[in-house]
């Protein structure tokens, strides 16, 4: 096994129970000045200028992961308001926290490693108190009536208190089928490699978890019907400012069993529905020779009652590679699933203790 392959996210999920871990920091996105008003969003640097392809497009080909972010939370802490920034004394406890982490691994205990394991990309801490940019309270906005509805219909291996009977219990990530997006674009604690490629008129993202790529034509083109669902959806892309790839995304495949989009819970349970008015809009926009600012705003009136928009800084690491997606080895791990909840489900009928 990989040092970035695990046998099932069943270990991913015992290890974030046990650490705490998706409470982690990343990479600031800005520097905090001392005094700075720590509720400000920063604006996009809008003035490097790529180099070009051969073809006359800016140069967006290279290695991008973003496990250096996977521990940077979805939401903000409630108490934290609408500050952007830790204050100095959250992040000193935040900094304790991750190297109290990173030091439990080097322990051993009965010849047991303590910890998360080789297979966990920790990250770094980080002055960001959520990817979540806007709203400004940094959380996502609250379901509609419809999307609660929707949400209570979701079926994952995530969701606490579930039986398992069939294929169609499991979400698409729990199948190694995918993440979907655009969960499939924000950090998760293993497979976080992103690899942009490009042709005249093409970009290409190749996406390490579940070994997936998304071609995105640039040539103009329009949209295809909406009755045309993908599990990616289906994404159109154009240049901005000489330095931005804007990218739209339509055509999501909607149902109980596509992959959510975030967590919302500790640990998650994959409960937030996609509608077929989901619309996803991405803007790359190239900060320097080895800097990306990536935002993505979600709109789906259907499920949310606002659109919501995330932050985060992309670093080029050519170095990094992508190793196997062994999602769960064997492919057992879903029959074993309804194997044993059916066997529970006998043993209370029957009132075997």
């Amino acid at each position: 096994m990989t040092a970035r392959s695990v046998p099932y996210r069943a270990g991913l999920k015992i290890a974030m129970l046990a650490t705490g871990a998706w409470l982690m920091g990343a990479i600031p996105l800005a520097a905090q000045e001392p005094g700075a008003d720590l509720t400000v969003v920063p604006p996009v640097p809008k003035t490097y200028k790529p180099k070009a392809t051969p073809w006359g497009e800016p140069d967006l080909r290279g290695t991008w992961p973003i496990d250096h972010l996977n521990g940077t939370p979805m939401q903000r802490d409630p108490a934290q308001g609408n500050r952007m920034f830790l204050t100095d004394e959250e992040f000193a406890a935040r900094t304790q926290r991750v190297d109290t982490l990173a030091a439990r691994y080097d322990k051993e205990e009965s010849g047991d490693k303590l910890g998360q394991g080789h297979w966990v990309e920790m990250g770094k801490p980080s002055r960001r108190t959520s990817l979540l940019i806007s709203p400004a309270d940094g959380r996502l906005p609250a379901m509609t009536e419809e999307g609660k509805r929707r949400s209570a219909l979701m079926r994952s291996s995530w969701r606490k208190g579930q039986t398992f009977d069939w294929t169609t219990d499991f979400d698409s990530w729990d199948r190694c089928i995918t993440r979907g997006i655009p969960a499939s674009m924000l950090p998760m604690q293993y497979n976080n490699g992103i690899r942009i490629f490009q042709t005249p008129g093409q970009v290409v993202i190749s996406l390490e978890m579940v070994h997936e790529s998304r071609i995105i034509p640039t040539d103009g083109r329009g949209m295809e019907p909406t009755s045309l669902q993908n599990w990616l959806g289906r994404s159109y892309g154009h240049w901005e400012d000489g330095n931005t790839l804007v990218v739209t995304t339509t055509n999501l495949k909607v149902g109980p069993s596509a992959t959510s989009i975030v967590t919302t819970g500790s640990p998650p349970e994959n409960d937030t529905p996609i509608s077929d008015q989901a619309r996803v809009v991405e803007r790359f926009t190239m900060t320097g020779p080895d800097t990306i600012v990536y935002e993505m705003t979600y709109t789906d009136p259907v499920v949310f009652t606002a659109p919501w928009t995330v932050r985060l800084d992309w670093q080029r690491n050519d170095g990094y590679e992508f190793f196997e997606y062994a999602c769960h080895e064997g492919n057992v791990q879903i029959r074993n699933y309804i194997t044993s909840s059916r066997a529970l489900r006998g043993q209370k009928e029957e009132g075997t203790p």
